[in-house]
């Protein structure tokens, strides 16, 4: 007998007959002689509409109050699957993230997983049950409820199979697998059947939505085996391991883009030591995530540098660059919107002189300009402006061979949590 946990998003079961489908997977899933924990995302648009009604009554609402109502769609999934298991002859056990054993840190909106205690789900799983858990919350010390951020509900699923000890966590979308790119950009993208943690984490962070980096983190140190697949076909999906078999000379796997970047620029900055631990550090702060950081070339005593962050923070990270101006002085900032950052991704490129090279020259046969460079052993980004996206991926995704038939990677549509 094994242990599965098999989680499902919002799309998943967006309507009552997607409900049925889920539900019937299920039970066909138990009654090959396995135990099934369940995470289950808020159905179709639900979040979305809650954060309208919130907006519309309070632009700035109180994080702790938007917690409190993002948690109600995911209580309802769970209710409504429980049911219909019911409904199909076979037994369920719903639980909310806290009844689930989820302990959380107090940062509401984007809360880490400090604990579990699994004890409620083993029990259900000994008395026949399906255990079905809402995903994407949890309780701090304080019994706060918490919500984890986007792709909370992939964590919470990670998270759970490696307290459970799952055999394995099976990640159920809209997309079959894991792809070379986004199949609505490039229509002959292709599924790739494995791919490394590594390799996995790095698409994740640059851009590629089939799963959240914090799950892809947690699996790799637990060693959780993930599998991504589609929850609307029996196709198989793409494995997520730690060793993942390479194709013979491939050295790019995938291409990733993140259409939600914004760059601001602090101008005038005084080169003294401890400058940019005061700025990074309010940002720390501030929970803004920063992205690439460029300093350039001092000249009379000042330096300039830019930084990339995620346009949904611009406005509040301004804010906090303007709060420290009377401890960091400079002579001003700027801030650029409507970017896209494109990375290339793969574990072949650590031995591979002349792949950055190749990927600045393919972008700039398109004529388009690259504002900036990030790079490690396995990846390269180049931030762009957003117009040509769809064409640099195109352009980019012939160059590296990845149209050929026997090639995929990453980045389908997927669901929000």
């Amino acid at each position: 007998m094994s242990l599965i946990v098999m989680k499902f998003g919002g799309s998943s079961v967006g309507t009552p007959e997607r409900m049925q489908r889920v539900a019937k997977r299920i039970l066909d899933r138990q009654q090959e002689g396995n135990n099934i924990v369940v995470v289950v995302s808020a159905m179709g648009d639900t979040t979305d509409d809650l954060i309208d009604q919130s907006k519309g009554l309070n632009p700035n609402p109180p994080a702790r109050e938007m917690d409190m109502l993002m948690t109600v769609g995911e209580q309802i999934s769970i209710a409504l699957l429980s049911m219909t298991i019911h409904q199909l002859g076979g037994n369920a056990k719903s639980f909310t993230g806290w009844q689930a054993g989820m302990k959380t840190n107090e940062v509401h909106g984007k809360a880490k997983i400090t604990d579990i205690d699994p004890s409620r789900i083993f029990k259900a799983l000994e008395a026949g049950n399906v255990a079905v858990v809402a995903g994407f919350q949890g309780m701090s010390e304080d019994g706060e409820i918490t919500t984890l951020g986007r792709g909370g509900s992939d964590t919470t699923a990670v998270a759970l199979a490696a307290a459970v000890k799952a055999d394995v966590c099976e990640i159920y979308t809209d997309v079959d697998g894991v792809y070379s790119t986004d199949p609505r950009v490039v229509k002959n993208a292709r599924k790739l059947n494995e791919i490394s943690y590594d390799e996995m984490l790095e698409l994740a962070n640059l851009g590629a939505a089939v799963l959240h980096p914090r799950a892809v983190e947690y699996a790799k140190h637990n060693n959780v085996k993930l599998v991504v697949r589609s929850s609307f076909t029996q196709n198989e999906g793409t494995s997520v391991k730690e060793d993942a078999v390479m194709e013979q000379g491939v050295v790019v796997r995938g291409i990733a883009f993140d259409k939600n970047v914004a760059r601001i620029s602090i101008m005038g900055v005084e080169d003294v030591p401890g400058v940019l631990a005061n700025v990074f550090g309010a940002l720390a702060q501030n929970v803004i995530d920063v992205d690439i950081i460029v300093q350039s070339g001092v000249q009379d005593g000042k330096a300039d540098f830019s930084f990339t962050l995620s346009g949904d923070d611009r406005e509040k990270a301004i804010e906090v660059i303007e709060g420290i101006r009377s401890a960091v002085p400079y002579r001003e900032t700027t801030s650029e919107s409507g970017l896209v950052k494109v990375s290339i991704v793969g574990a072949g490129m650590v031995s591979n002189p002349g792949v950055a090279a190749q990927m600045f020259s393919a972008i700039s046969t398109l004529g388009v300009s690259i504002k900036m460079v990030s790079t490690s052993e396995i990846k390269c980004s180049c931030v762009i402006a957003a117009d040509q996206l769809n064409d640099v991926v195109r352009t980019l995704h012939t160059a590296y061979g990845l149209d050929t038939s026997e090639q995929a990677f990453v980045g389908g549509p997927s669901d929000r949590r």
